[in-house]
């Protein structure tokens, strides 16, 4: 069935897409999966200049991912090694890939936030990505619970810089102060959702 959403990708951006998402084939995307593993199935795996944790893939939302891979195709999330591995996978390799790693437990956006939110959060990040980093707007927008702090850090940087080319995303990171994006950063990571590859193929799909 072919689905069209108007979607904001990544941290936010707008955009229209056509995808096949339910027709995504998580046994199948577990086989082609096997070369993400080697960077994303790691722990303390670390990419180089910049130096930052590879993000966790594990109970991601397949509609996010598949448009996370397509940004890396066009180059608009600059990544020698993702830009090759993308542009080898067909559409529907990308789909079931996605549906694989989002596992068969969705992210809870009830659940009880850890910590406490820096001012600057509750200001621009929850509209979009919810009070503990999982959107209640729907699966095409990331969860962010979970995830590296050092990760979310160097993407908010990026669209900051223009490294990533996200209109609405450029805008919201140009009105954080690089002081925040530790905070910002440490917020998100405390939360409780997403896992690594490996946890979701060891775990019948799960996070732990």
């Amino acid at each position: 069935m072919k689905l069209r959403f108007t979607l904001l990708l990544g941290f936010g951006l707008v955009f229209s897409m056509t995808a096949a998402l339910g027709d995504g084939d998580a046994v199948r995307g577990k086989t082609l999966a096997y070369t993400c593993h080697g960077c994303h199935g790691i722990p303390n795996y670390k990419n180089a200049a910049p130096t930052y944790s590879v993000p966790k893939l594990g109970g991601q939302r397949a509609e996010y991912m598949v448009e996370a891979l397509k940004e890396y195709v066009k180059g608009d999330r600059v990544h020698p090694t993702m830009h090759a591995q993308a542009i080898s996978n067909s559409e529907q390799d990308r789909v079931d890939m996605a549906a694989f790693f989002q596992g068969n437990s969705a992210a809870n956006p009830n659940q009880p936030v850890v910590g406490t939110p820096p001012a600057i959060v509750s200001t621009l990040c929850v509209a979009c990505h919810g009070t503990n980093g999982v959107s209640v707007l729907g699966p095409i927008y990331p969860t962010l619970a979970g995830q590296h702090a050092d990760y979310i850090a160097q993407a908010l940087r990026d669209y900051k810089s223009g490294k990533r080319k996200n209109v609405i995303m450029s805008a919201q990171a140009a009105n954080v102060k690089d002081e925040d994006i530790p905070a910002i950063a440490a917020f998100f990571s405390k939360q409780k959702a997403l896992c690594s590859t490996d946890e979701i193929r060891e775990n019948g799909g799960k996070c732990k």
